[in-house]
């Protein structure tokens, strides 16, 4: 099996697709009805499970975006996108700052198109992770639904060794 070639230029560019990520979180969050925004890593970065606080209704989120490559380095579906082993902590803390319901964006990349789900913590049955297998797309809300982006997304892809 091929390992994924990891140096500092696949840090650089995870970094930048989690920003990437977060563009188009906010576009969608807008085009989905959602007002105001806020990117809470522009007031402390790498904020606590939160990326993004948004409203919606008489609902409050505060938002964990994941963007990911559509599919894993052996070519497979990425089929899990990994909120971290002490998420639920985390998101606990920002529910409790915020008055808001942790929740989670999955930006799902591919070479020219992307899809964005929206789903709250609790909606998942294991907390560290969202399942992103075809059979769990229909339990989140599809925000953005297989939209072409008119990025080069090559910089984006997985480099093996």
């Amino acid at each position: 099996m091929r390992r994924i070639k990891l140096d500092k230029h696949t840090a650089l560019r995870a970094k930048s697709l989690g920003a990437l990520g977060e563009l188009l979180a906010i576009k969608a969050l807008v085009d989905n009805g959602f007002n105001n925004i806020r990117n809470l890593n522009d007031h402390k970065k790498n904020y606590p499970y939160a990326d993004l606080y948004a409203e919606r209704g008489k609902e409050k989120y505060v938002i964990s975006v994941k963007a990911r490559n559509r599919y894993e380095r052996n070519g497979r579906l990425n089929s899990r996108y990994n909120l971290g082993s002490d998420c639920t902590m985390k998101a606990e803390k920002a529910e409790l700052k915020f008055n808001a319901k942790a929740a989670w964006m999955a930006i799902t990349i591919s070479d020219d198109i992307y899809s964005i789900y929206f789903g709250t913590l609790e909606c998942l049955t294991v907390k560290t992770g969202i399942p992103m297998g075809e059979n769990h797309f229909q339990r989140y809300e599809c925000l953005v639904k297989e939209k072409q982006h008119d990025l080069d997304f090559r910089p984006y892809k997985n480099i093996y060794e």
